[in-house]
């Protein structure tokens, strides 16, 4: 395993994922820089960190800011993305410029600047709704929303950049991650929402039947797989799934939940389906195994155990 690079910069490292990383960066003796638009994200999230990082704000559809941010770091983990199905649904054309143009802005800079390694946090949105299970790297990718379509598009521009300029990009497949700092609101995920339903003592909204499967996977195996894609020497352009490895109804994720929040007795109520949502998901994981080195550490009903304390712990507010 070669040297890691030292200066790191996160974007979108104000927010969920990207704080995360942030956090496990430094606590492996990097320099680590922020670079957010603050849409999405919150200075409260940066709390752990401190003053160990230099934040730049700055929005990723600004090319010329960026090239003068990027310059000053030896590589880029690019968390920053409109990251909702439904809005995506909703505005087709933001959710395709931030994620699509902006991404293809911070490989420009990065090739001008030298940089040693690109990390792109795409998504397993990018399968789109293919019966296979489990979804593996090599198969067929046909997202069906923008959202999934713009994730493609921007890992399809990490492989050109790669093949024609020399950055070793490497994009990691996530697949429904979750965990403390994730937010509930009208473009949040699921347990976010469910969390906070039964918090309240409200009813859980479940879309379609509830037997619709996901493969979650806690947010600090995440942080830990970009730590490993910045370490390890990699072919340029390599592509991973990132997942914790078995899938779980949305139903028994439900129940879960309120199992930990003590609400039992919260029926859900099912709403129709949303449109762009696919049935299943459930990731291969082997070959991350094999090149990076990841295993999940946190299994389902721990990583549910920890974000019901971040909740009940009041610092979503």
């Amino acid at each position: 395993m070669p040297d890691a690079p030292h200066r790191v910069l996160v974007t979108g490292g104000a927010g969920f994922i990207g704080s995360h990383i942030v956090d496990r960066l430094l606590g492996e003796g990097f320099t680590v820089g922020v670079l957010d638009s603050m849409i999405t994200g919150s200075h409260d999230n940066l709390k752990a960190a401190g003053k160990g990082v230099s934040f730049h704000d700055v929005d990723i559809r600004d090319a010329s800011s960026i090239e003068k941010v990027v310059g000053g770091y030896d590589s880029i983990v690019h968390e920053a993305a409109l990251v909702s199905v439904t809005r995506s649904v909703e505005d087709p054309l933001t959710t395709n410029a931030v994620n699509v143009d902006g991404t293809v802005n911070l490989l420009r800079a990065a090739v001008h600047a030298k940089a040693k390694k690109f990390v792109y946090a795409s998504s397993s949105s990018v399968y789109g709704d293919s019966a296979t299970l489990p979804k593996t790297e090599d198969m067929v990718t046909r997202p069906i929303s923008p959202y999934g379509v713009s994730k493609l598009s921007a890992e399809l521009y990490c492989a050109a950049f790669a093949r024609v300029y020399g950055i070793q990009t490497v994009a990691l497949r996530y697949f429904n991650v979750f965990g403390p700092r994730q937010r509930p609101g009208p473009y949040g995920g699921v347990i976010p929402a469910v969390i906070k339903k039964a918090l309240s003592g409200d009813r859980p909204v479940i879309y379609g039947d509830g037997e619709q499967s996901r493969d979650f996977t806690y947010v600090e195996d995440v942080a830990e797989a970009n730590l490993q894609a910045l370490k390890h020497d990699l072919p340029a352009g390599s592509v991973f799934n990132i997942g914790g490895g078995e899938p779980h109804s949305i139903n028994e994720l439900v129940a879960k939940v309120l199992e930990a929040v003590g609400r039992t007795d919260l029926e859900p109520q099912h709403l129709p389906p949303r449109m762009g949502d696919i049935r299943d998901s459930f990731a291969d994981i082997s070959r991350a195994a094999s090149q990076l080195g990841y295993r999940p550490k946190f299994g389902f009903e721990e990583g549910l155990r920890q974000t019901v304390a971040w909740f009940r712990s009041g610092e979503t507010t």
